[in-house]
């Protein structure tokens, strides 16, 4: 990644956006080795990927502005965030010394579905998932730790165990697809039904987080950005969005 993007060091830029980078083609790359999505799909590596770095060139530049000013201007306000900030909190926030890289939001992705359903809050198509505790059949755990390296759909019922039963079933046959999507269901207790993962939300992060209600449902890139989301489960709508997200719409 360092070789590769040759941006400044600052916030672990050129290794972290190489790691983001693999994340982002590795499964691309093996739909299409595998005959289930096209060429083109490997299109939008190149569209986010370029976007990304983009963003790490834009952001390593302001950290380098502030630790080695280029005008009078520039230095002037550097001087002044350093001279604050052993008093004010809000100038602290200001002293850029280079912030860690983090992943993109590919809000313009062709890859998203836009949303039909009003949602609050940042969990839009194309963010970056955002992490949270849950309990999973192990113990304690992280919903980032349950997700990635496939598709998957993620179902809110606040108690799994009195998950609708055509529901269930309609969420089960996502992973029997020609391109499986693990259906896991999120709850605030409760089990579901055999076949079907649950995490429960013993905070109920995940549900602030998302603006999770009874029904809503999210389809989660293997790469973990969100494609889509509904208030509610229709697994013709779901097989849309993934034909979307894998460049077979």
């Amino acid at each position: 990644g360092d070789a590769a993007h040759q941006v400044s060091p600052f916030g672990a830029r050129g290794a972290n956006s190489g790691i983001q980078d693999t994340d982002n083609l590795a499964w691309k790359l093996k739909l299409v080795m595998d005959g289930k999505a096209p060429a083109t799909l490997l299109d939008t590596y190149s569209d986010e990927r370029c976007f990304a770095a983009d963003e790490n060139l834009m952001n390593s530049t302001r950290s380098t502005d502030f630790i080695t000013p280029k005008s009078a201007t520039s230095k002037t306000f550097r001087n002044a965030v350093l001279g604050l900030a052993g008093k004010y909190p809000f100038a602290r926030a200001l002293v850029n010394s280079g912030r860690l890289s983090v992943p993109s939001w590919l809000t313009e992705s062709r890859l998203n579905t836009p949303d039909a359903d009003a949602f609050q809050g940042d969990m839009i198509p194309g963010a970056p998932m955002a992490d949270a505790p849950v309990k999973t059949a192990a113990g304690d755990g992280w919903l980032l730790h349950q997700l990635g390296n496939r598709f998957q759909a993620l179902h809110y019922v606040q108690d799994a165990s009195a998950l609708d039963p055509a529901t269930a079933q309609s969420l089960a046959e996502l992973a029997t697809g020609a391109i499986a999507v693990e259906p896991i269901v999120v709850a605030q207790k409760g089990q579901a039904p055999a076949g079907l993962k649950t995490l429960i939300d013993t905070q109920g992060c995940v549900a602030e987080r998302y603006d999770l209600q009874p029904g809503t449902t999210y389809l989660a890139r293997p790469d973990q950005h969100v494609a889509a989301r509904w208030r509610a489960a229709d697994a013709t709508k779901i097989k849309a969005a993934l034909a979307r997200a894998t460049g077979n719409a």
